[in-house]
């Protein structure tokens, strides 16, 4: 039996994730700050679940989690690290200044908090899976977005380092950068979201990618595109072009 820790698992990507591993033969420890929606996600699920209310950006709490899932199910085949954040930020706003370090503390140290209780354990049996949900926003800085793409780059970064130190202990890292998913999170905008995925198609698609052992993944598979393309434009192009780019409303 398959033990599996996410999360974030109350609403998103998260939450679909979830649905999607359920109908395997396994064990979900699923952690977010709302209780009582991960609750009803739990009756909902064939699998045997455990739920944990705690934010990632709290290393005491995540520890004592990781610990409680660890007595319970055992040490964890594979570990998402998907809590995030987002909002529209200016660094000209004084008042920002406390939404930026949310972020930063949630999908930066969040992840790191997520893995830590669990890597040497997993390290040492020499198997399992970290996966990191990262963003495409994290390959360039988006205007308006200055908190969410630094705190999505710094992941990207933080989990390549994390795969080479790893990269011989039989534990893999995979790195996954979705584009537009119909989440909460995406919910709020305004403005077209082009190749917008639902979150249970992209739940399979993570899926698939995990399976796989794949190191790196961009869904939808069309947003690896404009990926490719958005980190080989010159600075000559990209800023006038972004100038012009809608911005994310503050949410935070």
């Amino acid at each position: 039996m398959k033990t599996i820790f996410i999360t974030g698992a109350s609403s998103g990507i998260g939450m679909a994730l979830a649905r999607e591993f359920s109908h395997e033969d396994v064990v979900l420890g699923l952690l977010a700050r709302r209780k009582e929606r991960l609750d009803r996600l739990a009756n909902d699920l064939a699998a045997d679940v455990y739920v944990y209310a705690a934010d990632v950006g709290d290393s005491l709490a995540m520890r004592s989690a990781a610990e409680a899932f660890i007595q319970s199910a055992g040490i964890p085949d594979l570990v998402i690290a998907n809590a995030g954040v987002s909002s529209g930020t200016l660094t000209s706003e004084s008042k920002d200044q406390v939404v930026f370090e949310q972020i930063m503390r949630t999908n930066v140290m969040g992840m790191v908090h997520t893995y830590q209780p669990f890597v040497e354990a997993m390290r040492m049996r020499g198997s399992g899976t970290l996966v990191g949900i990262s963003s495409l926003a994290g390959f360039r800085g988006i205007p308006g977005s200055g908190a969410y793409s630094a705190s999505k780059a710094a992941a990207t970064a933080y989990l390549e380092s994390l795969r080479v130190e790893l990269s011989s202990s039989g534990v893999n890292v995979l790195t996954v950068c979705p584009g537009y998913i119909k989440t909460p999170m995406t919910d709020v905008n305004s403005f077209y979201m082009p190749f917008l995925m639902d979150a249970d198609r992209a739940a399979r698609s993570i899926r698939k990618a995990i399976v796989k052992k794949k190191r790196f993944h961009v869904l939808p598979w069309q947003m690896s595109l404009v990926g490719f393309f958005l980190r080989l434009m010159p600075r000559c192009i990209y800023d006038p072009l972004m100038r012009r780019a809608p911005r994310k409303p503050k949410s935070l």
